[in-house]
């Protein structure tokens, strides 16, 4: 990955960098934080927590910091990976993914174990989430969520389990496909656990493939029909974008820094 950005003194943040271990010392984690150099408001910056963080950071650039500078000025907390890789596929597909109702928890995908998303979870709300607020006040009723691919589907989970955790989810091109007809499912039971207020922002690519490989099935939702689905929820906001042309990958960049833009122009962050 590249940190030449993270290094610069001439940005619109600062840049501090912390790591840790997840509970069972398998997966180890690289997190940066982006601190606004204006002071904090009295309740306290709000703040955007990234998945894929090492992928997150070179997402962004100092035009944009620039803007959120002078815009909402959140918190940026890029929860990536120890080692540097731009991607790292195990941890992710662990961390990212819900575990299966049934049988071996392994990734349909790439047979790596998967079924870590509530530890996953305790970990950005516990320790992670105490490192980032000893750096700067955080506003716990503005604090955001996004994740891309997995960390799309881990997004979604998050608001379908324990709305209460963040305040807006922004879910890009989530992997559907991993349990199919998992979120309509857990959808059911949403009204009932929304204890205020949730935003949920989703976005897909629309030169995105049904399946990510022709041996899996295709995904039984669509991030559009989802969308409609959820919009019918009481007390959830659901904001949905396609992106003529996008495939898969391309997604990531342009998902957060669509994100950050939303989150920037949106007074209530």
């Amino acid at each position: 990955m590249d940190t030449r950005l993270l290094q610069r003194n001439d940005l619109a943040y600062r840049f501090e960098t912390f790591t840790l271990d997840s509970a069972d010392g398998q997966r180890h984690y690289q997190v940066w934080v982006g601190l606004p150099h204006r002071p904090a408001p009295a309740k306290g910056y709000p703040a955007l927590y990234m998945l894929d963080g090492n992928a997150a950071v070179e997402a962004l650039d100092p035009a944009l910091l620039a803007q959120l500078d002078q815009g909402q000025a959140p918190v940026l907390v890029a929860v990536g990976y120890a080692g540097g890789q731009r991607i790292d596929r195990s941890g992710r597909t662990f961390d990212y993914t819900p575990q299966r109702p049934a049988g071996e928890q392994r990734d349909p995908m790439t047979g790596e174990p998967s079924g870590g998303a509530q530890a996953f979870l305790r970990l950005l709300q516990g320790p992670i989430a105490e490192r980032v607020n000893a750096l700067a006040p955080v506003d716990t009723q503005r604090t955001a969520l996004w994740g891309h691919s997995y960390g799309g589907l881990f997004t979604l989970g998050v608001l379908l389990d324990q709305p209460s955790a963040f305040a807006t989810y922004i879910a890009a091109s989530p992997s559907l496909w991993w349990a199919p007809g998992w979120a309509t499912r857990r959808s059911l039971g949403l009204a009932g656990r929304l204890e205020a207020p949730r935003r949920l922002w989703l976005m897909h690519g629309e030169a995105e493939p049904a399946r990510p490989r022709p041996n899996l099935p295709p995904a039984q939702e669509t991030a559009a029909g989802l969308a409609r689905v959820l919009s019918a929820v009481p007390r959830l906001s659901v904001r949905y974008q396609g992106f003529p042309g996008l495939g898969h990958g391309p997604m990531l960049a342009a998902s957060l820094r669509q994100a950050l833009r939303w989150l920037n122009e949106e007074g209530g962050m």
